[in-house]
């Protein structure tokens, strides 16, 4: 995980800018650079995992163009290939070097030609322009804003532009920036036809598609590890790997120390699959003590990015503090994929689909930031499987009839695609979908709901909450939340939609709780 800046006109505050370009330093501790490109300014702090001489530093320059790139390009040693017969030379092995001849020989329309995860920046020095494009799902974060005098800022996080840009947004997944105006060159939510193939084609396709995208994220000159829930999704991820790899993966579990549902089963999968496992106990105090720097380093007030956060962020902080790893697998994506455990109440197929849509184009702004903060904040890099685009593309095509559960089994394609080969014991992969923040312990959520009952009394609750216009506080634990949003992110609350919540207007789904454990469905999820 690296960090990048693109200051797109002359700078009006340098000291400002060091500061802020410097809060994030955690994403990129190996090395930093910054340079002037035209009549602005491009910066970069690098994670080394793909080409890690010194020749792989960013900003590249080329012909008097640059870029920067927080990125994973997979399979660029093709498109290498291609660009050497055309007469370029690399100096390194670093996957991102392509980009600037890739733009030299295509233009915008390099963009939709990338099997990646990124966020870049481009300054072309032959128009003394910046272009800056952000990958389908948002996988790899990117905001921007304006400045006073109406330049336009692009970083990799939030707190990179604070008290440089007036209003900071997340860059739009999928999109690219020229000229002034947003370009989307793919809208990955949105399919362009339906398929239609049988349940037996679609759980082989999905298979080995899935399979395909954990093989290419094993691909690193840095050392790889997986976090493993004892869920379904991460053990996936995990079993894969593991079949794939000629040595014992490393595997990483986190739970309460008082009740964590997922220990046990993270522990199963872990000796099923023969990886070295280890298991990260957290205690009530570390939870509140963690609360304001989870919520900083996240920059959302959503409840449950938040809670989910707690668990994620204190495993990867001791990945970090103890072993050398440098990248980390993830099971994210499945449940927009698949659904979760209130989509079994999606009234119909079509609901089912618009769903799994609106899901997939938010998903920045939740799962997938969780993900990529919790990890970077500890100087490693996520890597996520099931938001491979070829998976995506695949998934979100399928004929949603298909998808919708019928099966009295929440994301049955996904189990049974799997089904017969082996790859996990059946305790696992038929295993009922737990809450991740719920999973790593009930005691965890009720913790954290009872801190934050005791910062107000009714009377302030109300008096407080109303303050806020934009997603309103509905609980006392959301207005806590809230309140430490804005003292690091003052007035920028309009970066997250809303909170995520159940679609609140299908019957069984109009809860006060984001948690699955308040739906009647929810059942043996957590034992």
């Amino acid at each position: 995980m690296c960090s990048i800046y693109g200051y797109c006109g002359s700078v009006i505050d340098e000291d400002l800018f060091l500061k802020e370009f410097y809060e994030t330093k955690s994403r990129g501790p190996d090395d930093s650079r910054i340079i002037h490109t035209g009549e602005g300014v491009l910066a970069f702090h690098r994670l080394s995992i793909m080409g890690l001489s010194p020749s792989g530093m960013q900003p590249f320059e080329r012909e008097g163009s640059a870029v920067v790139c927080n990125g994973e390009l997979y399979g660029f040693e093709k498109e290498r290939e291609r660009l050497m017969a055309k007469g370029y030379t690399f100096q390194s092995g670093s996957d991102c070097e392509i980009l600037l001849p890739m733009y030299f020989e295509y233009g915008t329309a390099m963009f939709s030609m990338l099997d990646a995860e990124f966020a870049c920046v481009i300054y072309d020095g032959r128009t003394n322009e910046f272009i800056a494009a952000r990958d389908p799902i948002g996988i790899r974060p990117l905001y921007y804003g304006y400045d006073e005098k109406g330049t336009i800022l692009f970083a990799s996080e939030a707190k990179n532009l604070v008290g440089l840009a007036r209003k900071i947004r997340p860059f739009p997944p999928g999109c690219f920036w020229r000229g002034g105006a947003f370009f989307p060159y793919c809208r990955i939510s949105e399919p362009e036809k339906i398929c239609h193939d049988d349940l037996e084609t679609a759980c082989k396709k999905i298979r080995e598609k899935l399979i395909a995208g954990v093989k290419k994220r094993l691909v690193s000159d840095a050392k790889v590890g997986f976090l493993l829930s004892g869920g379904l999704d991460s053990s996936l991820v995990s079993a894969i790997a593991a079949r794939e790899s000629g040595t014992p993966i490393e595997t990483f579990a986190i739970g309460m120390s008082e009740d964590a549902i997922d220990l046990k089963y993270a522990r199963q999968a872990a000796d099923f699959i023969g990886s070295h496992h280890t298991e990260v106990l957290m205690t009530p105090e570390e939870v509140i003590s963690s609360l304001e720097d989870v919520i900083r380093l996240l920059g959302t007030f959503d409840i449950t990015t938040i809670r989910a956060s707690m668990g994620m962020y204190l495993v990867c902080r001791a990945i970090h503090e103890r072993t050398d790893l440098r990248v980390i697998l993830t099971g994210e994506i499945s449940d927009e994929l698949f659904g979760y455990k209130y989509t079994d109440f999606a009234p119909s197929a079509k609901a089912f689909q618009e769903e799994a849509e609106k899901r997939i184009r938010e998903l920045h702004m939740y799962d997938v930031l969780r993900a990529d903060r919790c990890i970077s904040v500890n100087s490693l890099e996520a890597r996520v499987p099931f938001g491979d685009l070829d998976f995506v593309r695949y998934v979100m095509a399928l004929n949603p009839e298909l998808k919708i559960n019928r099966y009295r089994k929440g994301k049955y394609l996904l189990r049974h695609a799997f089904e017969g080969l082996g790859i996990l014991p059946d305790s696992i992969l038929w295993r009922e979908k737990a809450a991740f923040s719920d999973a790593v312990g009930h005691s965890m959520v009720d913790d954290l709901k009872a801190y934050a009952e005791a910062q107000y009394t009714d009377e302030e609750y109300e008096m407080r909450r109303r303050k806020y216009s934009h997603a309103r506080p509905f609980t006392k634990e959301s207005l806590l939340y809230r309140e430490i949003f804005e003292k690091y992110y003052p007035g920028q609350a309009e970066m997250i939609t809303d909170f995520w919540m159940p679609n609140r207007s299908w019957e069984g789904c109009d809860v006060d709780d984001p948690s699955a454990r308040v739906l009647k469905n929810y059942g043996a999820s957590g034992e």
